[in-house]
């Protein structure tokens, strides 16, 4: 069976035996055989013996149990860790919370879902995002000009075109 992994390294998910539904209420028991490459593997699953049991398990989400996860280094995160976090500016504006964490191949970009309007996209740098604090469920953003919706829109708009002689008449 063919699995993609999410760990920062392919392979690390080889270290992880067993592996969980996303409800928790199955567990699967892994051995990677190959990679192909992309962050997929190749990965023989304890029962799954023909093609059609193989089948049945396309596009199950799997997970490792939280309690097996090494602790977050320092100023590293896990992705669960982040979705659900209040989203504010250094000025104090809130954006919203973190709906979801994206790896694009560029680094890690946080998607923010607003009390109103479209999603907005930050990239998860030092520089943009200078303070996470799970303990605190916030995330504090210093976004450069023109990141924000509301800025590009300004940035869009024209400025009023000045009255001359030729329009008071």
């Amino acid at each position: 069976m063919r699995l993609k992994s999410f760990t920062e390294n392919p392979d690390d998910v080889a270290a992880f035996k067993v592996l969980q539904s996303e409800d928790a209420s199955r567990t699967y028991e892994i051995e990677v055989v190959s990679h192909t490459g992309k962050g997929e593997l190749i990965v023989k699953v304890e029962g799954v013996q023909t093609r059609e049991a193989a089948e049945l398990l396309k596009g199950e989400r799997l997970y490792v149990s939280r309690s097996e996860l090494p602790d977050a280094g320092d100023e590293e995160f896990y992705h669960a860790d982040l979705i659900g976090l209040a989203v504010k500016t250094t000025s104090g504006k809130t954006l919203g919370t973190v709906r979801a964490v994206f790896d694009f191949g560029a680094g890690d970009m946080l998607e923010i879902l607003p009390k109103e309007g479209a999603l907005i996209m930050v990239p998860f740098t030092k520089a943009i995002v200078p303070i996470v604090d799970i303990e605190k469920g916030r995330v504090v953003v210093d976004p450069p000009e023109g990141l924000l919706p509301e800025e590009k829109k300004k940035k869009r708009q024209k400025p009023p075109k000045a009255k001359g002689k030729e329009d008071s008449q």
